[in-house]
């Protein structure tokens, strides 16, 4: 979604699985509600690439592996265990016993062979079902030619086996996202076109009810395999709440959590305000906020033109719009990531500069379109670009629109250009392979996908498949080189123009209880709900 931005994550395993300094020990019982101002666009697993969406699907789905809560540390979630072959090509997975769907049917190893191969059918439109490219047979089943993956076997009901075709470093991580959550087959089908909005899976909560442009209730999930989780017994996501009003209705005990994030015009307040120092989290993400530029419509199909407006962008002036909530960006990478090159200082605030490369590029007055989300800070920020941009001649026209339609016009390919704000990358897990297939190679660059600028450099696929393969421990280093050496490309292309490196502040309320890192998670959920309590549940 990552996709995507800004807000954006057992009581008996709770000290072992989930270390936690609470202030106050965890209750069960109670109920949250969370404000979004726009709906979601899908709790299809498979499908779903977004913020917004990603807490939800993953309070409902499970995958083979997940992360500690609140970390980057990865264990086995509805993998009891695995073995990797010396080779790095066979991965085997042991399942958990006794793992229910929310339909009261045991979770077997056939439903986990069905999910992959789900995910990398076309039919299912999966933004993410690239990721999964390494798996034996993949190239047949994307390719329209067959519907099983011949690298999944099926031993018996607990047990998994993957044969890669080639060794890739990122293959545990790639069993955290949510692309490969496990689902039972009998309701993808009973629900058709419906899935999406009628959802079942292992995860510890229950779907219950999706009322479109209004809200989405989830429960408890009391068979849930981790004891004791989740803590809430409800929780509520509200829709068509303008982040400005959700602060107030925050104040007044009526919500928990400003799901779009603390509004700029309010963060300074809110930030100097004493009484909500325990209220706001803030943590480190590793996210990219970008211009993308479609590389495939002139006049984006010019290197010149692509590079000429990533020099017209004033960046610390958006910085300044947003409080300072974050810091330049000069490359794809965001700097905590693996592979962030300190040495690439990317292009410069220079519209002279800019201007110059247009006239050799032969450009002349450049008329364009940029998609931007409708929630603020975004609106702003993309006047500020507009203006930047204006002022090297190119003249390029706002479409602010929802969440939803601004995704929907990337990956068809149909944008110009877009302002990820409110979708920008988040990765989904930490290695900068995350930040190159979905939204920067030919795997995402197709429809539905999240390469919004359909940038695709063969040759860097090429490089970055074999730097993936080294997955021994004396290749760690050679590896993130050979990344860093990738992206320092990617920049010369400019497919995007990045602009800022963003952290995450969520305003909860009072009543809710959990460590601060679960409401700032560091990886693909921005609130980890599994694990988040109301300290008045009785």
């Amino acid at each position: 979604m990552k996709k995507l931005l800004i807000t954006a994550v057992a009581a008996v395993a709770l000290l072992a699985a989930a270390p936690m300094a609470l202030a106050q020990a965890p209750k069960q019982g109670g109920a949250a509600t969370i404000t979004f101002n726009n709906d979601l666009t899908t709790l299809d697993p498979h499908v779903g690439y977004d913020w917004q969406n990603w807490s939800v699907i993953k309070s409902i789905f499970d995958g083979l592996m997940d992360y500690k809560p609140g970390t980057t540390e990865l264990e086995p979630d509805l993998a009891e265990s695995y073995t990797v072959s010396d080779d790095g090509l066979t991965y085997t997975f042991t399942l958990r016993d006794g793992v229910k769907f929310h339909n009261g049917r045991a979770m077997t190893s056939a439903d986990v062979k069905y999910s992959f191969e789900r995910a990398v059918n076309p039919a299912t439109q999966s933004p993410g079902g690239g990721y999964f490219g390494m798996i034996a047979g993949y190239d047949d089943v994307a390719g329209g030619k067959a519907t099983t993956l011949s690298g999944i076997e099926t031993p018996d009901d607990r047990t998994v086996v993957f044969k890669l075709t080639r060794p890739d470093a990122t293959f545990l991580h790639l069993m955290a996202i949510n692309f490969g959550y496990v689902v039972p087959k009998e309701e993808v089908e009973k629900a058709g076109a419906d899935w999406g909005k009628k959802p079942v899976g292992t995860g510890a909560f229950k779907f219950v009810e999706w009322v479109p442009g209004q809200n989405i209730k989830l429960e408890r999930n009391k068979d849930y395999f981790r004891a004791g989780v989740p803590y809430l017994d409800n929780v509520t996501f509200e829709f068509g709440q303008d982040p400005t009003v959700a602060v107030l209705r925050l104040k007044r005990g009526e919500v928990d959590i400003v799901g779009d994030g603390i509004p700029p015009a309010q963060f300074a307040e809110l930030m100097a305000d004493a009484a909500n120092k325990e209220l706001i989290a803030e943590g480190e993400q590793l996210h990219t906020g970008y211009v993308t530029m479609n590389v495939t419509q002139p006049p984006f199909d010019n290197v010149k033109v692509r590079q000429a407006v990533n020099m017209a962008i004033n960046k610390d002036r958006i910085v300044r719009l947003i409080n300072n909530r974050a810091a330049p960006a000069s490359q794809a990478l965001p700097p905590a990531m693996p592979g962030y090159n300190p040495d690439n200082k990317g292009y410069a605030y220079d519209p002279e500069g800019a201007k110059k490369l247009l006239a050799e590029a032969g450009a002349g007055e450049i008329t364009t379109e940029l998609y931007v989300m409708n929630v603020d800070p975004n609106p702003r920020i993309a006047q500020a670009i507009q203006q930047d941009l204006a002022a090297v001649g190119i003249k390029a026209e706002i479409r602010s629109l929802a969440q939803a339609e601004v995704i929907a016009a990337g990956g068809s390919g149909k944008a110009p250009m877009i302002w990820s704000g409110g979708m920008a990358w988040i990765a989904d897990f930490p290695d900068p392979a995350n930040f190159y297939y979905g939204i920067l190679g030919c795997a995402g660059a197709v429809e539905g996908g999240w390469n919004w600028s359909k940038y695709c450099n063969k040759a860097l696929d090429e490089r970055a498949t074999k730097a993936d393969a080294m997955v021994k421990d004396d290749q760690k280093d050679a590896r993130i080189a050979e990344w860093r050496a990738i992206f320092d490309d990617v920049l010369k292309d400019a497919p995007w123009a990045p602009i800022f490196n963003e952290k995450r502040f969520t305003y909860h309320s009072e009543r809710l209880g959990g460590d601060p890192s679960l409401f700032t998670d560091p990886i693909h959920i921005p609130v980890n709900y599994d694990y988040i309590f109301a300290k008045d549940a009785q």
